[in-house]
């Protein structure tokens, strides 16, 4: 299996992680030039130019976009046609997944200071969201349930989901996760032009106040260019997972867990820290003995060989150092004690702790959300969550007493300021002694 060496001790190991785990979103001008067009023609002809693009990009022969919408009664009937199997584990997954997220939610509140002014912060959910669910080349049931339940719980008003089905094939579990998760409405378009239907709205398609959902780099420069319109989520990069093991978990665990992110694309990244050389080369062995057993074996030697790798650490406080300097999307630690090391991290999407806590669960069924932030940016950001699907507005309600000590407060920093108005205003309020 070809794939990284580093070691911690060596000179340029900095400047070669650096250059491991570099990754942009490619701003190819050509694709921001192509993807503007596609926003500027959506916001201009609606439906029309939705069902072109996707008629085009997606191989559909679509008249109108109700060709390409799903009613509620059709994802009942998909859920109905699973097997009882397929079924209990999409229901298990939709109640560990909300269970987590109802205890999310924050609660508006509110005080009364001296003067009896009331301060506070009132909370509400958004009207609408989109969801954006990607598709084509394999069918994510689960992040259905992932983008869908914590808007669902947050109290959204309405979700709109949106996902690309390639010569018109849709998955059932797919349209069954739908159903579980509360989606209302759901319109068989993805690209750029779907972000662009759920930023502007169409004829058919109603615009939503925010998109969350990974897709390809077209979704994500859409995603770019209509933040402000409406509100996003995150620009996703590749998944990515970095496993800290002290050298006594089953070599075997230890490859396939890191199997499991690279198998995902050709640019997934895939990284493993350990103070134990010779547990390094064991696991080297074993992965080259596993991936013939697993059919995404070619994707999965490309990912280790161009963006994976094997890194000897000192020992686990050095592990630790290498972990926060990558900020991974995926953490595992597979070591004992693992909780106590866990205060040692401070930027991870989401930290999985033991050797029985292997990230796939958490893709699936464990109940924290799996969209979370890559490239880095768990250095200032947050896995999906009902917060994002809330707001907050701040409550100022002065007493005639609160009003005039802060007019006099206020009336001193706004004529310092030489907001002239801002101050008279405050001063209006002052009592006169």
């Amino acid at each position: 299996m070809k794939t990284t060496r580093l070691d911690t001790r060596d000179s340029d190991f900095t400047e070669r992680l650096n250059a491991l785990t570099a990754w942009s979103e490619e701003r190819d001008e050509e694709v921001g030039e192509r993807v503007r067009a596609i926003l500027r023609d959506v916001a201009k002809r609606g439906d029309a130019a939705v069902v072109e693009y996707t008629n085009r990009f997606d191989r559909r022969d679509a008249a109108t976009l109700a060709d390409l919408t799903v009613e509620r009664p059709e994802l009942e009937a998909a859920l109905a046609r699973l097997s009882d199997e397929q079924r209990q584990a999409l229901e298990a997954a939709a109640a560990r997944v909300r269970d987590y997220h109802e205890r999310q939610k924050q609660e508006s509140w509110s005080y009364r200071d001296a003067d009896g002014t009331l301060l506070g912060q009132q909370v509400t959910a958004l009207d609408r969201a989109g969801i954006y669910v990607p598709g084509g080349k394999a069918a994510y049931p689960s992040s259905v349930l992932m983008n869908a339940l914590p808007a669902h719980v947050a109290g959204v008003g309405e979700i709109v989901m949106v996902s690309p089905a390639p010569d018109g094939e849709l998955d059932d579990m797919v349209l069954a996760a739908a159903a579980v998760a509360g989606v209302e409405r759901f319109f068989t378009v993805g690209g750029a032009q779907a972000v662009a239907a759920l930023a502007f709205g169409t004829e058919s398609i109603p615009a939503v106040d925010k998109i969350v959902g990974p897709g390809n780099i077209y979704v994500a420069e859409a995603k770019r260019q209509v933040f402000g319109k409406v509100g996003i989520d995150m620009i996703a990069g590749p998944s990515e997972i970095l496993v800290v093991c002290d050298g006594h978990t089953d070599p075997e665990w230890i490859a396939m867990d890191l199997f499991s992110q690279a198998e995902h694309d050709e640019e997934a990244q895939a990284i493993l820290v350990s103070p134990d050389a010779a547990f390094l080369d064991t696991v080297l062995e074993t992965m080259e003995r596993l991936a013939p057993t697993l059919e995404r074996e070619a994707i999965i030697r490309t990912s280790m060989a161009n963006r994976g790798a094997l890194i000897l650490a000192r020992d686990l406080d050095d592990a630790f150092e290498v972990v926060n300097r990558i900020s991974p999307e995926h953490l595992e630690l597979s070591m004992d004690d693992a909780g106590r090391w866990a205060k040692k991290v401070r930027h991870a999407g989401a930290i999985f702790l033991g050797r029985h806590t292997p990230e796939a669960l958490g893709d699936y069924c464990a109940g924290p959300n799996h969209v979370l932030p890559t490239s880095a940016t768990a250095r200032f950001s947050s896995p999906l969550g009902v917060y994002d699907f809330q707001k907050r507005s701040s409550l100022i309600g002065c007493s005639p007493e609160g009003a005039s000590a802060l007019g006099r407060v206020a009336s001193v920093l706004a004529r310092g300021e030489r907001l002239t108005a801002h101050a008279r205003s405050a001063e209006l309020r002052i009592k006169k002694d």
